[in-house]
């Protein structure tokens, strides 16, 4: 991962894992919600069959809870693979309330073809 970059392109609701050559080897999709409070939705996680096992998604998820840390805003992960690792990672992923993620399903499923 030492020639990995990660990037936050919010604009696009991705948080991406750029290899040295410059492709997007991975990414974690996302939006952010408002209500009942500011939080990152982490929906799906990819990384690229070529570089899988290269711990980039473990990267990837690492980030966007330093990132949401940063910005004071909690993070209500949807991703199976965010949930999993937040799971194995309590110091760095704080658990979001069942409101926000309640609120962050119902985002969702108002926006179907978002993801």
């Amino acid at each position: 991962m030492s020639d990995t970059e990660i990037r936050d392109d919010r604009a696009a609701g991705r948080l991406e894992a750029v290899a040295g050559e410059g492709g997007v080897v991975g990414r974690i999709e996302y939006f952010v919600l408002e209500s009942p409070a500011r939080a990152i939705v982490p929906v799906h996680t990819v990384v690229e069959p070529a570089h899988e096992g290269k711990g980039i998604a473990g990267s990837l998820a690492r980030e966007l809870y330093a990132t949401a840390a940063r910005e004071g805003t909690a993070v209500a992960p949807l991703c199976p693979y965010v949930v999993k690792w937040a799971e194995r990672h309590p110091d760095q992923a704080p658990a979001a309330s069942p409101e926000l993620l309640r609120a962050a399903k119902a985002w969702l499923a108002a926006y179907p073809g978002r993801f």
